[in-house]
């Protein structure tokens, strides 16, 4: 294996009435691996100064705008065996390069975890998802990304593989500040496992954006259990982009556990996961604007996951 050093002319363009925009990265150096074994030596290596390579489609725009200059790119987007969508077992199991593509068209997907289907078709447009892997979006860390949230709601849990051997790590503890994980510098996450849905479970997720493929004003992923076909046993509410890290809406599930459902009591739980809620202001809204429609998709998240979990509307 030969590193390649990536030699990026650095030049610079002004737009009429704007700052100076760098449209370039800095260089670096390219490393293809063949094996995870391959990529976690090659964390080991170098360190802080290296990023993994997976779909490109966040990492790469961040390198043009100089928000971050990793001196060594470990490319894992041809490692076939994380490139798996698995149901055989207690858990559905994606790997880390399965594009977001493969998995919103996933059959195994759509009848184990409905939600992740959901999040996968909100996500940028069809050449992107393409491209962006699933790995990729939870390894990011940002919190407006749609998965995080997602992964919270539905219980999933993290495959992480680094030189001390493998460690799984759930998703609610995987998520510490704005892209900031728990993922260590020379470790690879390599697997995403959930918990396949039981007969009387639906999830859900709903954002809001201003256009199609934007980054959501809010966001909220859901997965509801049903007791009787009219109350709720279990409930798990995830918000998106409404703090540091996918938000737990603790208030709104214990509201919700053990009652009839209603649509009265559909409200109530969307102004409880507001409470949650940490926004603020940008150029998608105030943040009391946010959290009006953090409260109107809880709603509706809450109604579709309800109806999948085969009740009623």
């Amino acid at each position: 294996m030969h590193p390649a050093v990536i030699g990026c002319r650095r030049w610079t363009r002004r737009l009429p009435g704007q700052r100076e925009l760098r449209v370039y990265p800095p260089t670096f150096k390219y490393l293809p691996v063949r094996s995870v074994e391959d990529a976690v030596g090659s964390l080991a290596r170098y360190g802080y100064e290296a990023k993994i390579l997976a779909g490109g489609q966040s990492l790469i725009p961040m390198m043009k705008l100089r928000l971050a200059s990793p001196s060594v790119l470990v490319d894992i987007s041809h490692l076939a065996d994380l490139s798996a969508i698995d149901d055989t077992g207690d858990d559905l199991r994606v790997g880390a390069m399965v594009s977001e593509s493969e998995l919103e068209h996933s059959a195994a997907a759509a009848r184990w975890a409905t939600g992740l289907v959901d999040t996968s078709r909100v996500i940028a447009d069809p050449l992107v998802r393409n491209l962006a892997t699933v790995g990729g979006n939870v390894a990011h860390g940002d919190p407006a990304n749609d998965h995080p949230a997602a992964m919270v709601a539905m219980s999933a849990s993290f495959v992480l593989i680094g030189p001390r051997g493998p460690r799984i790590l759930p998703a609610e503890d995987f998520f510490i500040d704005v892209f900031t994980t728990a993922l260590e510098p020379d470790e690879v996450l390599t697997e995403i496992r959930i918990p396949k849905q039981p007969a009387g479970t639906g999830s859900a997720y709903v954002k809001y954006e201003r256009q199609v493929g934007d980054y959501a004003v809010a966001g909220t992923a859901v997965c509801l259990r049903s007791k009787d076909g009219s109350s709720i046993e279990e409930a798990r509410v995830a918000l998106t982009n409404l703090g540091p890290i996918p938000v737990r809406a603790i208030e709104a599930e214990s509201l919700l556990l053990g009652e009839v459902v209603t649509r009265q009591l559909f409200r109530q739980a969307g102004m409880a996961a507001v409470a949650a809620a940490e926004p603020w202001s940008d150029r998608r809204g105030s943040a009391e604007y946010r959290r009006r429609v953090a409260a109107m998709v809880t709603r509706e998240a809450l109604r579709k996951a309800w109806v999948r979990a085969g009740n009623g509307p």
